[in-house]
């Protein structure tokens, strides 16, 4: 067995007869991998915070060949992020873009899937209450970019005819993306996304922070078009059940009576 170093996240964990649990990890040398955590039920917490959910910091476990649970040998936590229990908008938000790492990360070093994943994490941790829809949105599409499979915005994606990001544009998510007025008029089922949502996506997707701020309606269309998508390229026909939970609820902002009617959100 050969023991790996590197940077990890508990993404999920559950417990394991009567003393263990079996966590599951993103990592940055190893990618997405379950270790058996022995002892870390009992009282005295043999691994401490590194078994709390969304926790960082250097794993050590002994990987096992043809194995797809392998045995955490230390975990010294550097960030335990408890702004993320201590909200539930926080923690919804987060637990649909760990979903998502989870379910379509892969067992490889991928160390920018990674990188996206913690500033996910961080960024949802240091939203505004009101503003942890948005700060969720733009983890994930993120993270749908860094796994290959973001949507076209800037240009057709069908032609590949330039689509200025300063108007409305024909979206459709079998197509993957954007579409131009030609292609728009001969495809099936497509939505219009208005200029200010495609400017939002276009930021999201490089790992940006939108500049536009989102009204309760657009966040929510924004949260359906990102399960859409999903439904359409990445799922393997199991629920999301953690992205259902998040879009499910209502999260209100306070700044949303600021926001101009209309001029936010997809059609």
């Amino acid at each position: 067995m050969a023991l790996i170093q590197t940077d990890a996240v508990v993404l999920h964990a559950f417990s394991y007869l009567e003393s263990s649990r079996i966590l599951r990890l993103a990592t940055r040398d190893a990618g997405v991998v379950a270790v058996l955590a022995k002892g870390a039920r009992r009282a005295s917490r043999r691994f401490g915070t590194a078994v709390d959910l969304f926790a960082e910091g250097q794993a050590q476990f002994y990987a096992k060949p043809g194995r797809d649970l392998h045995t955490l040998a230390g975990f010294d936590v550097t960030r335990s992020r408890p702004s993320l229990a201590a909200d539930l908008g926080r923690f919804t938000a987060a637990s649909a873009v760990a979903e998502l790492m989870l379910r379509f990360g892969r067992d490889d070093a991928e160390p920018s899937l990674y990188e996206a994943l913690v500033t996910a994490l961080d960024r949802i941790g240091l939203a505004p209450r009101g503003e942890t829809r948005e700060a969720g949105l733009a983890g994930a599409w993120h993270l749908v970019a860094e796994l290959g499979f973001g949507p076209t915005i800037a240009e057709c994606a069908e032609c590949h005819t330039p689509v200025p990001l300063d108007r409305p544009a024909a979206f459709s998510h079998p197509a993957g993306g954007t579409l131009c007025d030609l292609c728009a008029r001969m495809a099936g089922l497509r939505r219009l996304l208005p200029a200010p949502a495609r400017l939002s996506l276009h930021e999201w997707l490089r790992g940006a922070e939108s500049a536009t701020p989102l009204d309760d309606p657009a966040a929510r269309a924004h949260q359906r078009l990102l399960r859409e998508f999903l439904r359409e390229h990445l799922t393997d026909g199991r629920p999301m059940r953690a992205l259902e939970a998040w879009e499910g609820e209502r999260w209100n902002s306070p700044a949303s009576a600021a926001v101009p009617e209309g001029g936010r959100g997809l059609a």
